[in-house]
C-alpha cells in the first residue's frame, strides 16, 4: 500500500498538481492535510482526501477524515486543533479513539515521521512554506506488510529523507 501525502500548499496549485500527476498512478490514496487555501470545489473531481486547515475559509472541507486503505485505517487532520506544534499527544489520543493505524497531519510545516505504540504519524512538511529546512516537501508512505517506509521528496521530486519504521 502506498499513500501520497502533502500539506500546507497555500494556493500553490501548480506545484500540487505536478506532485499528484507524477504519483497518482502508483499510490492507493492521495491526501492533503489542509491549508490549501482553495475553494473546496477545486477538489470535487480529484481523488484526494482533503481536510480544512486554519488558513482554509471554505467550511465544506471537513476538519478530519477517517478512511480505510487495504488494512490501514487512516486519520487525516490539519493539526491546529491538536496543538501539534508542541506535541502529538492529543493527536495520539484521537488516533486511539478512532482506531487509526496511520495519522497524516500538517500545520507545523516541519516534515517528519514516527511510530508511537503501533500508530504511524506523518507530517509531510509544506509544499509552499517549509520550516526547519529550505526544501519544500511532500511524502510517500509505503507499507510492505512488515514495516513502513516514508520517503520525503522536494517539490522537484528529489529524495530528501528516507525513514523506515
Amino acid at each position: 500500500m502506498k499513500l501520497l501525502i502533502m500539506s500546507d500548499t497555500h494556493s500553490a496549485t501548480e506545484t500540487m498538481e505536478l506532485v499528484i500527476e507524477r504519483h497518482q498512478q502508483e499510490v492507493n490514496a492521495i491526501i492533503h492535510c489542509g491549508d490549501s487555501e482553495l475553494d473546496a470545489s477545486y477538489f470535487f473531481e480529484k481523488p484526494t482526501h482533503v481536510v480544512r486547515g486554519n488558513c482554509d475559509l471554505d467550511n465544506r472541507f471537513p476538519l478530519e477524515e477517517l478512511f480505510s486503505v487495504q488494512d490501514a485505517k487512516v486519520l487525516v487532520v490539519h493539526g491546529h486543533k491538536y496543538n501539534v506544534k508542541s506535541t502529538i499527544m492529543s493527536l495520539f489520543y484521537r488516533a486511539q479513539e478512532v482506531q487509526a493505524s496511520v495519522v497524516c497531519f500538517g500545520h507545523s510545516h516541519l516534515l517528519g515521521a514516527e511510530m508511537k505504540e503501533g500508530i504511524l504519524f506523518i507530517n509531510p512538511g509544506s509544499l509552499q512554506q517549509p520550516r526547519g529546512r529550505k526544501e519544500k516537501s511532500y511524502a510517500i508512505a509505503e507499507y510492505n506488510g512488515d514495516s513502513w517506509t516514508v520517503l520525503f521528496y522536494s517539490d522537484e521530486h528529489i529524495l530528501l529523507e528516507k525513514v523506515t519504521l
